[in-house]
């Protein structure tokens, strides 16, 4: 069974279960119990119970015994979900209405309607429960750790399967960690008398 398999197969609370349990492991880094997906995702802890037999037979969910104990996800959860299990982990906060969303982040940004000159529309992974967000709702993303890229936008619509929020984009802003000295050019003089002639030379 490949990602494309473990993706199709996965149902929409299975998703939730997954992304929910991932979450909480990044933030606090130990076993998850099923009562913390629960109250995160908002559903029945026996609901999560039974869930996590069927994901243990996916080989997406490990249990680990003993009073700290619980659950951890696998290597191919993290692959189900498209989600980078190792490397440093880091949040890129989420704001719903001017709130700060705990417990939640972006894992993927995708542009696209880039070339209209009146439209920019997106589409947000989002790793937490992504039924706290309806459309109509303004949402600010960012910074992100590597290109410091913020966008605040409107939700247009919601993809529960894939924990994507499709926005519109009302606002975005990029500030690169770059020297300076590095993109700075000497300012170019143009005499106040300069013909055109000389001035396009000049450039």
């Amino acid at each position: 069974m490949n990602n494309l398999d473990l993706t199709m197969d996965l149902t929409p609370v299975q998703r939730d279960i997954l992304t929910a349990l991932i979450n909480i492991y990044r933030v606090e880094g130990r076993a998850v119990k099923g009562e913390e997906i629960a109250e995160l995702i908002d559903r029945n802890p026996g609901t999560i119970r039974n869930q996590m037999q069927s994901l243990k037979a996916l080989n997406l969910v490990e249990g680990v015994p003993g009073p700290k104990g619980g659950y951890r996800a696998t290597g191919s959860a993290y692959e189900a979900l498209n989600v980078e299990a190792t490397g440093d982990v880091v949040t890129v906060p989420v704001l719903r209405n001017g709130v700060l969303m705990e417990g939640t982040t972006a894992s993927e940004i995708i542009f696209n309607k880039v070339m209209h000159t009146q439209l920019c529309d997106g589409v947000i992974r989002i790793i937490g429960n992504i039924r706290d967000f309806n459309v109509g709702d303004e949402v600010e993303v960012g910074p992100t750790p590597v290109n410091k890229l913020y966008i605040r936008g409107t939700v247009r619509g919601r993809d529960d399967t894939m924990s994507r929020l499709i926005i519109h984009v009302d606002a975005m802003i990029s500030v690169p960690k770059l020297a300076i000295k590095k993109i700075a050019r000497r300012a170019v003089r143009i005499p106040p008398g300069a013909s055109m002639q000389e001035a396009a030379r000049i450039l």
